[in-house]
């Protein structure tokens, strides 16, 4: 018999399988596996349906399970937003020819306003939504990933809660969610602080960085950019990939010596490591194989057999975090590194693989579960230092890093600068509830082998000063153009202004407003196509407008609306409406 569960005004949820019980708690639905049949649970577990949900032109948002994943577009032409869809040939988390998943939530602005579909926890098993087209309409399906477990494995029943959301606001639907979410996440301490500001190395010299680099940029900024605090040595220090506290031959001295000297420098050292990855000359690896995800035929299990297999010294093999003493050694080099070395921030890479699918040392332990285990570990020999999650699995680090980064890696180039600025844009609404957003690097100087031009960086600190959340500069310092000082500062000068992200009212993604002070707020527009289209900027009350980069006024007398023309694809400007009669 169909059963209905009335769940809000504009919503019932409909049973669909007869081994998950549903109970409705505080707004939200909470699931629990109910069979006597133990039998595992799929990998594609469906939970609830709710019935002919969506207009046929709406406008979607859904999100991926890793970081590098977001869907846009409508139900008739669903775009992917990065370069690597969950279901690509490269990642394989699901078929690419299977329905499209819209993992954690999935936002629909549609006549009646935005209704948001989304998970509220990430404990065990990722949550999912697909759209399913009946002759009634289309459907919205709720799913969970089982990872084929035994539920005689596991320590408890419970599955994973879900909310369904109305408002005419898209923020404030955003918030409402947020704030749910952390109910069953709460968010770290370092959420609420600001954001950081310094520089990080990869951007400037990748892998090929090494300790004179980074002394030529720490005395750039301790002589002419004193606004940058801190310092991020990314990949490139470490003899291999899982030896972490084990230096390449370009540290003479090691990296310790080498954060001593920046903290010397009144500089806070941050540092990156892969927690989850060892490559094969690694000593992790050597002395402990044990430690790693095995087939079922108990061979060591590399992460190109199941997903894509790293950007470099590969193979990857992939820690397992069931086993209590890989969460010790986790524990303990962070540790070592926050305490002996003095490290204030860890921005954690490739932590998507973390919740690869193997065989664990534990059964009835999840991907999901195994990964939030070592990511406790991690918290653990952290303590007070901040954590940065970079391609990481989105929902699965709730509550368990300071800062998430939102987007693909920057590149100097145009088509980059547009992707990243989505990517970020649709998560923007995460920052300072989930965690600090980071919107990658500030990339304003030209490589000898990557550059563009001055209108597409123009683009990129367009999106840099709408964003918020992190700002670490990407160029080397030393080289920094005028353009790229000048830039920097002002960038500089909004985060101490507020810390805050600008605020979009649609997934249109053209038009966001920040309050920067009482009597200012900002208008930052971003236009995607060669057609040509007047925005126009709308005032409570009379005001000057100008530029924000420029400070030219571009009014004669105070006005409540201001309309401005973007006719290029990528074109942006910033402006800003200031309330009183005194100058910007």
């Amino acid at each position: 018999m169909t059963e209905y569960l009335p769940f809000s005004n504009e919503v019932d949820a409909l049973a669909i399988n007869p081994s998950i019980s549903i109970t409705k708690r505080n707004h939200e639905l909470y699931f629990q596996y109910a069979s006597l049949n133990f039998e595992p649970l799929s990998t594609r577990t469906a939970l609830t349906k709710f019935e002919n949900q969506i207009e046929s032109d709406a406008r979607l948002l859904g999100d991926g399970f890793q970081m590098l994943c977001q869907t846009s577009g409508t139900v008739n032409q669903l775009v992917d937003i990065g370069r690597c869809p969950d279901n690509s040939p490269s990642y394989r988390i699901y078929d690419e020819d299977a329905p499209k998943r819209f993992y954690n939530y999935l936002v629909i602005e549609q006549s009646s306003g935005f209704t948001l579909f989304g998970f509220t926890s990430c404990h065990r098993f990722a949550g999912f939504f697909e759209l399913h087209t009946t002759s009634q309409g289309i459907d919205v399906i709720a799913f969970i990933d089982g990872e084929d477990s035994l539920p005689q494995d596991w320590q408890t029943n419970q599955l994973e809660s879900l909310v369904v959301l109305h408002g005419d606001d898209m923020d404030s639907v955003f918030s409402q969610f947020a704030k749910m979410v952390s109910n069953h996440h709460p968010a770290k301490v370092g959420v609420s602080q600001a954001s950081p500001i310094g520089w990080c190395s990869w951007y400037a010299y990748y892998e090929n960085v090494d300790r004179q680099h980074v002394l030529d940029n720490v005395h750039v900024m301790e002589q002419e950019q004193e606004m940058l605090e801190w310092v991020l040595l990314d990949d490139g220090y470490q003899a291999f990939m899982g030896d972490w506290l084990s230096p390449s031959d370009k540290f003479s001295g090691g990296v310790k010596a080498l954060i001593e000297n920046i903290r010397s420098k009144g500089k806070k050292p941050a540092i990156w490591i892969a927690p989850f990855i060892a490559e094969a000359e690694s000593e992790v690896f050597q002395q402990h194989p044990d430690w790693f995800l095995k087939h079922t035929d108990d061979t060591a299990l590399k992460a190109e057999d199941v997903t894509y297999g790293g950007w470099r010294c590969t193979p990857w093999y992939i820690l397992d975090c069931s086993n209590p003493d890989v969460l010790s050694h986790l524990t303990q080099v962070v540790k070592t590194m926050r305490e002996e070395w003095g490290i204030e921030l860890f921005k954690l890479d490739a932590n998507y693989w973390g919740t690869l699918k193997g065989q664990r040392c534990r059964p009835g332990v999840t991907g999901v579960e195994a990964y939030r285990l070592g990511m406790q570990a991690i918290n653990k020999g952290a303590g007070e230092a901040l954590i940065l999650g970079c391609n990481a699995p989105m929902w699965p680090s709730l509550g368990l890093v300071d800062a998430m980064r939102v987007s693909d890696d920057v590149e100097r180039d145009a088509h980059r600068f547009e992707q990243i600025a989505k990517e970020t844009f649709l998560r923007s609404w995460q920052h300072q509830r989930l965690w600090l957003i980071d919107p990658d690097c500030a990339t304003l100087t030209s490589l000898p082998n990557q550059g563009t031009d001055r209108s597409s960086y123009e683009f990129h600190r367009n999106v840099l000063l709408a964003s918020g959340g992190l700002l670490l500069s990407g160029d080397p310092l030393p080289e920094l153009t005028p353009f790229a000082k000048e830039t920097l500062e002002s960038l500089v000068s909004r985060q101490k202004q507020t810390n805050n992200t600008s605020v979009f009212q649609s997934l249109m993604l053209n038009h966001s407003v920040l309050k920067l002070t009482e009597q200012r707020r900002l208008h930052c527009l971003f236009h995607y196509t060669e057609k040509g289209t007047d925005y126009t900027l709308a005032s409570e009350y009379p005001c000057d407008w100008f530029d924000f980069w420029t400070r030219e006024k571009l009014n004669q007398e105070p006005s409540h609306i201001h309309i401005v023309t973007l006719n290029q694809a990528r074109e942006s400007r910033a402006i800003v409406a200031v309330f009183s009669s005194e100058a910007y």
